[in-house]
């Protein structure tokens, strides 16, 4: 993965992964604001097949509000996005955006441990779905 995202394999259909990662991210105070089905938007819009990817917009609703109490334009980059794929080996892909990578956008220190927050409440998700699919 990139430098702008942490990410797990999981051994588990997509819908499954999903859905796990969702009741994770519940548990870290996310909620799901978004959710979008990339493979049949595309499908849909420009009649291409594409692997299975999900895009869910994650948002931890207390810690947004300090963010954007700090930077109001902080919206601009909100919600988390997490992405649940199929990788190119067909492996099931969990990924959640760096959100201190986030905020450096903003250039706004104060928003550091706002981010540092966010970032370890992602993990979290992130190792209890792979934990999950032990």
């Amino acid at each position: 993965m990139a430098d702008f995202g942490m990410s797990v394999h999981v051994d588990l259909p997509l819908e499954e992964a999903a859905a796990r990662t969702r009741a994770a991210l519940a548990e870290q105070g996310f909620g799901i604001l978004t959710e979008i089905d990339v493979a049949a938007t595309l499908k849909a819009k420009l009649d291409v097949d594409v692997p299975p990817q999900i895009i869910l917009g994650a948002c931890n609703a207390p810690l947004a509000r300090q963010g954007l109490a700090i930077e109001p334009d902080l919206g601009l980059l909100l919600p988390c996005n997490v992405v649940v794929r199929t990788d190119q080996d067909g492996r099931v892909l969990v990924s959640a955006l760096n959100p201190e990578l986030m905020v450096t956008v903003p250039g706004r220190p104060e928003l550091e441990p706002i981010a540092a927050d966010a970032k370890a409440r992602l993990q979290n998700a992130l190792r209890a779905v792979a934990s999950s699919a032990t």
